[in-house]
């Protein structure tokens, strides 16, 4: 899935080539891609006809465009989604699902998404902690790279939890943005297992981990993102090539990058965890 570097590519791409543009028509070719729209179909494209979208934006893996009147298109992309500019005649792709058109008749914005997980709803922009955030994610905690994240009081949640610290890293209230990949990138630059327990981290382990968090991120999305496989693109089509600098994920029985030891996988709620059993020892009461 999609984690904040790749989204951010995503939006800075949504930013470039549709923020200014007036919606002149929107077709739902499928109608599960609108799902969370409980409205349905017809009051999804009606509504945007003639809307402007003022801005792209992002809020951990969700992102939305900003529309007049205090409203937003709010999408996820689930496992498969993709937001793709595309010239007016382009061939449809295969899995097309929603199309935009806009009034100067440039190029379209068309939501495609192989597996009809992710998909788009309109929602309400409410005042938030100093923002206008859609409704429906406004419980979503800030993320790493956020200017207004705030480590200190990121660290003092993150301690204060009971459960394993990549759990913690995972609960998209407490930090977001952060999924699968980079969790375990970050634990292994901060040496910390992911089944640690929260409650006996240090202040400055809570600290090491979500730097790392922050700069794993930053690198990806220097880098594009990670492309595992053709699913995740930017709006042109493009993959990202982060994942091969990745250090631990993915990378199960090939060395440690840093100590040489052959990394470990371990189940991990219905997903994997990748670490260094060396650099990243395990908590004495899971021995």
């Amino acid at each position: 899935m999609p984690e904040l570097p790749e989204v951010e590519v995503v939006r800075a791409g949504l930013q470039a080539h549709v923020a200014g543009r007036v919606i002149a028509k929107v077709e739902v070719l499928h109608p599960r891609a609108i799902r969370r729209h409980e409205a349905g179909p017809d009051d999804f494209t009606g509504r945007l006809g003639g809307e402007r979208v003022e801005a792209a934006r992002r809020r951990g893996k969700y992102l939305w465009l900003e529309l007049t009147q205090r409203q937003a298109v709010l999408g996820h992309l689930g496992m498969s989604g993709q937001l793709l500019v595309q010239p007016e005649g382009t061939p449809d792709e295969k899995h097309l699902r929603v199309r935009f058109r806009f009034a100067d008749g440039g190029p379209e914005l068309r939501f495609v998404d192989q597996r009809t997980f992710g998909g788009l709803a309109l929602a309400d922009l409410v005042g938030t902690d100093g923002e206008l955030l859609p409704s429906t994610i406004a419980h979503i905690g800030r993320d790493p790279m956020d200017p207004a994240f705030d480590p200190e009081v990121a660290v003092r949640a993150l301690r204060s939890r009971r459960t394993e610290v990549k759990r913690a890293l995972l609960d998209q209230t407490l930090v977001s943005g952060i999924g699968n990949i980079y969790a375990d990138e970050a634990l292994w630059r901060a040496r910390l297992h992911w089944a640690r327990p929260t409650e006996r981290l240090t202040r400055a382990q809570g600290t090491a981990v979500l730097s790392a968090a922050t700069e794993v991120m930053a690198e990806a999305l220097r880098a594009g993102g990670t492309s595992f496989d053709a699913l995740y693109v930017n709006v042109n089509g493009q993959s990202g090539y982060f994942e091969r600098s990745l250090n631990v994920y993915g990378r199960e029985d090939r060395p440690c990058r840093r100590c040489g030891t052959p990394i470990r996988r371990e189940p991990f709620m219905n997903r994997s965890s990748y670490f260094c059993p060396r650099c990243q020892p395990k908590p004495r009461k899971l021995l």
